[in-house]
């Protein structure tokens, strides 16, 4: 299963090199073209000969993670987070750091913690990774400062088509972005899987200037808080509901008539679709949209419950229903872009 492979391959901002070269694999077979920017960003072009306006599709390929900081002198490793984690999440989590290296995160016991400390979660700087190292020495000839540990847990199928595995965020952007290059269009077709989402978009501020697109489609996956001790608006989205659209956030605040036309296709098609509630949080919309004149940008998202933790979920029904709505979207595009390339009224 594609979606299994890319959850469990390790890739944090700044690292995504394995990540990258599977999808590369994955997708030359249904290119004409594959380069690297140097920035790390893959970038696979697709129909590149045919005319028409240009259209970009991107997910990232970069998961929250954490770094090596420190290593203590009787063997224990210090860390800070790389993407937002909440250190909630932490305590005893396993991580795998090289690859090879199997660590726990640990603490102090809460037999030993003063009643002030157990009211609240305990701090990062007083957590640590143990990799059974008795000495600085000898843990730091097994890892360096600038190492990354990555959470272990296994995708997995559970309940009623519901899936768990880490980095959901955005490796389900990445696997649908894959099955829609084995489709064919016809208008130049550009796929971005981009880096670094996680710290500041900036891996899709270098591809969308590179691309020059006329339109931008990103693929995310976004927060589903609906659980019983939160109240229905503050769920974000919900999981089993359909893609989320993005209406607002931090980064972007999104074109009515580009919304509109995305609840059509979906209305025409049968397909669920929901809006994301709320305007915390971003993607690479934030830098793309922005870029050299302006690329008219549309966000659809796979919700997702414990987003940016050891073990996410998601519903099979809204990965399978944002390929559909991706697929259909772009099956209109050329009744919707056909304005000439200068003037784009219509978009």
């Amino acid at each position: 299963m594609l979606l299994k492979s890319l959850s469990e391959l390790n890739g944090t901002s700044g690292a995504e090199r394995l990540v990258r070269d599977f999808l590369r694999q994955q997708i030359e077979p249904y290119v004409d073209s594959v380069i690297i920017d140097k920035m790390g960003n893959l970038i696979a072009t697709k129909n590149g000969h045919r005319p028409g306006p240009k259209i970009m599709i991107t997910a990232h390929m970069d998961e929250v993670a954490l770094m090596i900081v420190e290593i203590t002198s009787d063997g224990f490793l210090k860390f800070r987070p790389v993407g937002g984690i909440d250190p909630r999440i932490l305590v005893s989590k396993p991580v795998l750091i090289n690859e090879t290296i199997i660590g726990v995160i640990g603490a102090k016991a809460i037999h030993l913690q003063k009643p002030a400390e157990r009211q609240k979660a305990l701090p990062l700087d007083q957590l640590y990774i143990d990799i059974g190292a008795k000495s600085k020495e000898e843990a730091s000839s097994k890892v360096k400062l600038g190492d990354y540990a990555y959470f272990m847990t296994k995708c997995e199928s559970f309940g009623e088509g519901l899936y768990k595995g880490k980095a959901f965020d955005d490796r389900v952007g990445c696997a649908i972005l894959v099955e829609l290059l084995k489709k064919d269009y016809d208008f130049p077709l550009v796929a971005a899987f981009t880096v670094q989402e996680e710290v500041g978009l900036r891996g899709a501020k270098v591809a969308a200037y590179h691309i020059s697109p006329d339109f931008a489609i990103v693929l995310e996956g976004t927060v589903a808080a609906d659980v019983s001790d939160r109240e229905e608006e503050g769920w974000v989205t919900e999981v089993g509901k359909g893609p989320a659209c993005s209406l607002m956030d931090r980064a972007t605040l999104y074109t009515p008539k580009h919304i509109q036309w995305v609840t059509d296709i979906a209305r025409q098609m049968g397909i669920p679709l929901q809006f994301r509630r709320g305007s915390s949080g971003g993607n690479d919309a934030g830098s793309i949209h922005v870029s050299k004149i302006g690329i008219p940008t549309v966000v659809l998202s796979v919700p997702c419950r414990y987003i940016h933790s050891c073990a996410s979920v998601i519903s099979e029904k809204d990965y399978a229903a944002c390929l559909n709505l991706v697929d259909e979207l772009l099956n209109d595009l050329p009744r919707k872009l056909k304005a000439s390339p200068v003037d784009k009224e219509d978009i």
